[in-house]
């Protein structure tokens, strides 16, 4: 597979992975043994970064859309995600409201299918809105 894969499936930035790896070919084996026994070079880049879009939007817990409404337009090393955490601006405020009240309203909508889906196909006969032919 391509590096540009590889490095979205190890969740690193391809940019910040040493030279051999973002030049050549990385085999299903080869991504394997990096994902169960990671090389020094990726535990590092996995704890300190610089993390791609999604992993930064994961770790401030928003979206990858409030990252860009946010103003993040480049990758964040782990000490910079930590201290947007520790003092959030108010974009950051905001958007982990929004993405709580994404959650939130998933987690009824899944709720309500649940609760109608143990209840039953309905009967047949009333309020189907039919012509009554």
């Amino acid at each position: 597979m391509k590096p540009e894969t590889a490095a979205k499936k190890l969740g690193i930035l391809l940019e910040a992975a040493p030279a051999e790896f973002r030049e050549g070919v990385v085999t299903r084996e080869e991504l394997s043994a990096l994902q169960e026994d990671p090389p020094e070079w990726l535990q590092v880049l996995r704890r300190e970064g610089p993390h791609p879009r999604s992993v930064v939007a994961a770790k401030l817990g928003v979206s990858n859309s409030g990252l860009a409404r946010g103003g993040i337009t480049d990758p964040l090393t782990t000490a910079e995600i930590k201290a947007l955490l520790v003092a959030p601006p108010q974009w950051l405020v905001q958007e982990r409201a929004t993405q709580a009240a994404v959650r939130a309203e998933k987690r009824r909508v899944a709720e309500r299918d649940a609760e109608r889906a143990a209840r039953g196909p309905r009967e047949s006969g009333g309020g189907g809105g039919g012509a009554g032919v």
